[in-house]
């Protein structure tokens, strides 16, 4: 829909540019148009004629009409009005409505999707948690927002790929799997001998009996078998990680979350890669020895003071092998790399980018992009709750979906802008009112299948052909109102994709379902509750034609629904 006055003004204004011998960048008339939210007002209103005045020289009003007048009369356009200093109102003829609303039934669940990417190879990581204990809240957040962008990439026509970085090397692994081996010896977060830095949660008892137990543990890309040898430490670390990647892809599945690729840091040492990296950025001289320890000069390249490569006690610094596992992503032929992660890793960008760029292989500035998540505080009965007895120090996710259910658990994570802090209310979350906005948004889908199932059970039968040669006895301003809404749906998946913004996808599911309950629950001038369905043959017609517009609400609220990763229920 908003492309018709893009268009329409396009075209005039290069009428106009041309006949005062200037250049007009076109790209303003993108910007000038914007939805109205006040019927009154049109369907579209364009600020291009205050833009454009100083260029013109001339009043914005002045410009309106002639911009008017180069539009003409257009089979789109029922009127085109003045407001104001000089803005223009665009109001469609209601047949442009009608012909949409066929278009969704038509497409039905493909309807919104399009071909913007053009089938570009995106890849975006996100959860990517230690495998050293439950998922906590944040990696939820991290899950919901992550799949969400996912599913509008490819919406908009991306070839997506799904990818979890599992960091299985370092100190919090050896952190692990020396907290698992106290427990198989008896020792408790009590005694002295227990590990500084070691898990207290009771996750870490369960996994010591099942490694005593000899259990075999499957997670999505490998088997382990214990060998319930209680000295051999290497064995209690690979089968601890293996335990705890199979507990997350649980929680994960139970999230509707999954992943194409599992990419393991310690690969990354194992093949080499580090190493080479590292070896390379020397040689190509962006790297000094100073005080024992090896820097990388990220500074040449941005960043605001030079970093670490190689600690003065030998290791690398965290940062050298995301280098090299995004130069990885960089060779698999990744158009676009979006990490989605906690605001935690803030730090790392700037050294990530640089240690890219010091490479020097064709990676352009920017690259990759990030999306960072603020902290997640859960509230019930006013209160924060702050741990799970399992997890010991934090609230998990599967506390979450246990608690609330998997489709309020995402809802309420990816609702939010990622950069915002969020407060997860458990007790709004439970209630079945219209405060709780997944709740209304999944109500009003059921509540059109109960109309539909209703009309079924009246056996008087649907006929597509006298619902769309009624349509335009759809006056009601409600009416107007929920087809305007249902036909802003391709230009919101578009808008949410290009700013990876899912919770813009939330917020109009909120007024699509708002448009569905005030249609609903609409009175005449007398009051009186207006029915959707009838048993007056007369008014059959019109009948259907309020069933076509609902049918078509109700398949946007599941195509919507589905790009949060929730279901559209049918009986609530």
């Amino acid at each position: 829909m908003k492309q018709i006055p893009i268009r329409l003004l396009t075209e005039a204004l290069s009428t106009l540019s041309a006949e005062h011998q200037i250049e007009i960048d076109p790209a303003l008339v993108l910007k000038s148009v914007e939805r109205t939210r006040d019927l009154s007002h049109g369907d579209f209103a364009s600020n291009i004629a205050m833009m454009t005045a100083k260029q013109l020289k001339s009043n914005p009003r002045a410009i309106a009409e002639k911009l008017i007048a180069a539009i003409g009369e257009q089979p789109e356009i029922a009127k085109i009005e003045i407001a104001g200093p000089g803005f223009l109102n665009f109001t469609f003829k209601p047949d442009i409505y009608h012909a949409a609303l066929n278009e969704v039934l038509v497409e039905e669940e493909r309807y919104g999707t399009n071909d913007h990417g053009n089938h570009e190879k995106v890849q975006i990581e996100f959860v990517s948690a230690n495998p050293t204990g439950p998922l906590h809240v944040g990696h939820g957040r991290g899950a919901a927002v992550g799949d969400s962008i996912a599913r509008l990439l490819e919406a908009n026509g991306y070839d997506v790929t799904r990818e979890f970085y599992y960091n299985d090397a370092g100190a919090q692994i050896d952190n692990l799997a020396a907290s698992v081996k106290a427990r198989i010896d008896g020792i408790t977060p009590e005694d002295a001998s227990w590990p500084a830095d070691g898990y207290r949660g009771e996750y870490i008892i369960e996994i010591a009996k099942s490694y005593l137990a000899k259990e075999s543990v499957v997670a999505d890309d490998r088997e382990v078998t214990a060998s319930g040898n209680p000295e051999d430490l290497t064995d209690i670390r690979n089968f601890a990680v293996a335990y705890l990647r199979r507990e997350q892809d649980l929680d994960l599945k139970a999230f509707d979350i999954n992943f194409d690729v599992y990419y393991l840091e310690s690969s990354l040492y194992k093949d080499g890669a580090v190493d080479k990296v590292v070896n390379r950025l020397i040689e190509k001289g962006v790297t000094y020895e100073q005080d024992g320890a090896l820097w990388l000069k990220t500074t040449d390249y941005g960043d605001d003071k030079d970093r670490v490569m190689r600690k003065k006690e030998g290791g690398y610094t965290y940062f050298v092998p995301d280098v090299a596992y995004h130069e990885k992503k960089w060779q698999r032929g990744f158009q676009f790399v979006i990490n989605e992660q906690g605001a935690d890793h803030h730090g790392t960008i700037s050294r990530v980018r640089a240690g890219l760029q010091a490479l020097d292989v064709g990676i352009p500035q920017g690259w990759p992009e990030y999306i960072l998540h603020q902290m997640v505080m859960v509230l019930k009965d006013g209160q924060e709750v702050k741990i799970s007895k399992r997890a010991g120090s934090y609230v998990t996710l599967r506390d979450l979906i246990d608690e609330v259910g998997k489709d309020a658990t995402r809802y309420f994570l990816a609702a939010r802008n990622p950069d915002s802090q969020l407060q997860f209310d458990i007790d709004l979350a439970l209630s079945q009112s219209s405060d709780n906005p997944v709740y209304y948004i999944q109500y009003a889908h059921a509540r059109i299948c109960s109309i539909l199932a209703e009309r079924e059970k009246r056996d008087n039968g649907f006929d597509l052909a006298l619902a769309k040669a009624n349509l335009e006895r759809l006056t009601m301003t409600q009416e107007y109102k929920l087809m305007r809404t249902i036909t802003a749906f391709r230009e919101i998946i578009k808008t949410a994709g290009n700013h990876r913004a899912p919770h813009l996808i939330a917020n109009y599911l909120q007024e699509l379902a708002s448009d569905v309950h005030s249609y609903y629950n609409a009175k005449d001038s007398d009051g009186n509750a207006i029915r959707i369905l009838t048993d007056d043959e007369s008014q059959k017609g019109l009948q259907d034609a309020k069933l076509f517009l609902l049918m078509a609400a109700k398949q946007v609220l599941a195509n919507g629904l589905s790009l949060l990763g929730l279901s559209a229920p049918v009986k609530m």
